[in-house]
């Protein structure tokens, strides 16, 4: 039965949203093609009529996945602040669900192991992520300085990395992991200022 172009690109979205969030869950090499598929509602050869290849697959989902930001352009969010924006990011919420979070915490290692495409595909959406954080601890100033930009990596990869480890830590030891959400968020919080933090 033939499906219409409408129905098509309705399966191939299907398909980048359940890898996008699949890969996030489980990692690169924790998720086959059948479990995508399934998760889409669709059959194992259809991701090959959308698809090139499995590599294919993998770097479009991760870029996908980098539609997710602190900071998004559009400054839409329901935190307001960028204090309230680090406190959503280092919270047991973001670190219980990493499926539908920062692909950098669920995905960098992978990304690293994986070659240099996909590791362009994460330079891509990192270089976005910190230019979109730098506008906003400058207050959405046009210019952002190069100050503004290293501020804006260290609080970012402090975030990535503490979250990371609130993650490995969380099954084996629970408070461990809260503690390091908490405390992340306390240190960065008075690191940029209550100025900085509204």
């Amino acid at each position: 039965m033939k499906v219409s172009k409408a129905q098509a690109a309705e399966n191939r979205q299907g398909i980048l949203d359940a890898a996008s969030r699949l890969y996030r869950e489980r990692g690169l090499t924790g998720v086959g093609v059948a479990d995508i598929t399934r998760d889409a509602g669709l059959t194992h050869g259809g991701l090959y009529r959308h698809f090139a290849s499995k590599d294919a697959l993998v770097q479009e989902a991760c870029a996908r996945a980098f539609d997710w930001s602190i900071a998004p352009l559009d400054g839409a969010t329901p935190n307001t602040t960028v204090g309230e924006r680090i406190q959503s990011y280092l919270s047991p919420q973001h670190r219980d669900s990493p499926g539908t979070g920062c692909p950098a915490a669920a995905l960098a290692v992978d990304a690293a192991r994986a070659g240099s495409e996909l590791s362009e595909v994460f330079a891509q959406g990192i270089e976005r992520n910190i230019g979109r954080f730098a506008q906003l601890l400058c207050g959405g100033d046009a210019t952002v300085q190069p100050q503004d930009r290293a501020r804006a990596m260290q609080v970012l990869a402090t975030m990535v990395g503490g979250l990371v480890l609130a993650r490995a830590t969380a099954a084996a030891r629970p408070a461990l992991s809260d503690e390091i959400l908490t405390t992340l968020q306390a240190q960065l919080i008075g690191l940029l200022g209550d100025g900085d933090a509204r």
